[in-house]
């Protein structure tokens, strides 16, 4: 007994892509669900020119049926707000009825979103090292030249060029320790740590920092901190960072508030999670920067933000350890009143 063969609709009805039949009259003849929700829910029954648009596409179907050979071109669309870009190939069907096309899309939108998002971080890249690499050009041609037998010129020249070289070696450190958290970012810690005692040593190490910009930190603890896991080095980069800018930021308050909140439940860990509040009484940050702080190179203010050695990558580096520890990281604040940090970690 011959086993029956399935038709070209049921095929296209079956396939994981965006599908569809295009008949000898050019009308759309089948489309699978997929295709249905890109195109449109009545997109049978139409012509081509009607249902799909785009000339290049269309140029490649009237080529398919022209040469009957297989072409290639690329679709382009939005969804919830998001460019979406397919590849379609175009490829012909000989039926008793004549040619047919059928057309495929494969989506490419995650494809051209790592794209963009490298070369993005490449272009940002350059540029920040552009800058400092430019000054030291600048500076070297003049301790050279006119400033050859300036003592004094000479050493505010080599002060400045150190400041610049820093600022490189830290955006180069940020990039390593940026490249290494993404590196483990699927590998959960599971090693037992003090969130008390990494709060206590980092805010020691900052002390030089919080008195120079005439800032005091002040600890709320609870009498007992459970243990959680964690990866101590990077939890202590993750509060330092924050502690950090709380310090260079917020320093018009002139202080800063670390709390450890009791353990409880946490909606967003649908477990028992511990909130670390890091809160500074500055300016704050206007409501529309909130949403970004956490992108690589994304500056509130770019200038002071270079003139107090950041990087831009601090926060981007604070939003993947966070994201390791399956903790979650919320930011509040109030234009003229301040900025909360909010760091919450699960228990278990």
């Amino acid at each position: 007994m011959t086993p029956d063969i399935p038709t070209p609709a049921q095929i296209v009805q079956a396939l994981p892509l965006v599908a569809l039949i295009i008949g000898p009259d050019e009308r759309i003849t089948v489309a699978n669900g997929h295709a249905r929700s890109l195109l449109g829910q009545e997109i049978v029954g139409r012509h081509c020119i009607t249902g799909l648009r785009q000339p290049n596409i269309l140029d490649a179907i009237e080529t398919v049926f022209r040469t009957k050979t297989k072409q290639e071109s690329r679709y382009l669309g939005r969804d919830s707000g998001r460019d979406t870009t397919f590849r379609v190939n175009i490829a012909p069907i000989e039926t008793g009825k004549g040619t047919s096309v059928l057309i495929t899309f494969e989506d490419l939108t995650d494809i051209e979103d790592a794209g963009k998002m490298r070369r993005d971080f490449v272009a940002n890249v350059s540029h920040e090292l552009k800058t400092p690499l430019t000054a030291l050009m600048g500076f070297i041609e003049t301790l050279r030249g006119p400033a050859r037998n300036d003592p004094k010129a000479q050493d505010r020249f080599l002060s400045i060029m150190e400041q610049e070289a820093t600022r490189m070696s830290q955006l180069v450190s940020d990039l390593l320790s940026l490249s290494k958290v993404e590196e483990n970012e699927r590998i959960r810690p599971v090693q037992p740590v003090n969130l008390d005692a990494i709060l206590n040593s980092t805010i020691l190490a900052l002390a030089p920092v919080a008195e120079k910009a005439s800032v005091t930190i002040t600890t709320h603890f609870p009498t007992t901190v459970p243990p959680i896991p964690g990866d101590e080095n990077q939890l202590r980069q993750v509060f330092r960072n924050l502690i950090e800018n709380a310090i260079k930021y917020g320093a018009r308050g002139g202080k800063i508030d670390v709390i450890i909140d009791e353990a409880q439940e946490s909606a967003l860990l649908r477990g028992q999670g511990i909130t670390v509040r890091v809160r500074d009484y500055g300016e704050g940050i206007a409501a529309h920067h909130i949403a970004r702080l956490t992108e690589r190179f994304y500056r509130v203010d770019s200038h002071r933000s270079r003139e107090v050695g950041g990087t831009g990558l601090g926060l981007a580096i604070v939003k993947h350890i966070i994201s390791r520890h399956r903790g979650r990281l919320r930011i509040n604040s109030v234009v003229n009143e301040g900025t909360e940090f909010a760091v919450i970690l699960p228990v278990e």
